[in-house]
């Protein structure tokens, strides 16, 4: 479960509290919960569609650092990481000596969103795919 179901959860478990106490209706209330659920959900799944409309700008641009700079900067701190836990300790024991890179706490956040952005992309991808027989970026162009 990720950062924003948690938040949704912590927001949306109140809330339900208070629609069961106030609405005696239990349909009605059930009818309330869905009609939240399902706001939330376009809320988040059109936030969705408009980063994906940008990193899809960005990976048509014409500009070559325009089209690979997420990229590379995912292999930088991949690379920072290779040193600290790989290279460098291996160095260290064999020369006595291995530099080791300082990797900034919002460096980490930014693969964790990096890495984790792409696994769900791909698992969205895959599931649009399945659902309609064509992808989510092609739903977003338009196009089959």
């Amino acid at each position: 479960m990720g950062l924003i179901e948690k938040a949704l959860g912590a927001l949306t478990g109140p809330l339900f509290d208070v629609i069961d106490e106030a609405v005696t209706d239990k349909d009605e209330a059930n009818r309330l919960k869905s009609q939240i659920k399902t706001r939330l959900i376009e809320s988040r799944d059109s936030a969705m569609k408009a980063r994906m409309e940008i990193i899809l700008a960005e990976a048509q641009g014409e500009s070559w650092i325009q089209r690979s700079w997420r990229p590379l900067l995912m292999i930088v701190i991949v690379a920072i990481i290779a040193n600290n836990y790989l290279l460098a300790p291996y160095l260290s024991a064999m020369f006595g000596t291995g530099l080791q890179l300082e990797l900034p706490e919002r460096m980490w956040d930014l693969m964790t969103l990096g890495v984790g952005g792409y696994i769900a992309g791909r698992s969205g991808e895959k599931i649009a795919r399945g659902a309609t027989g064509k992808s989510f970026i092609d739903s977003i162009k338009g196009t089959k």
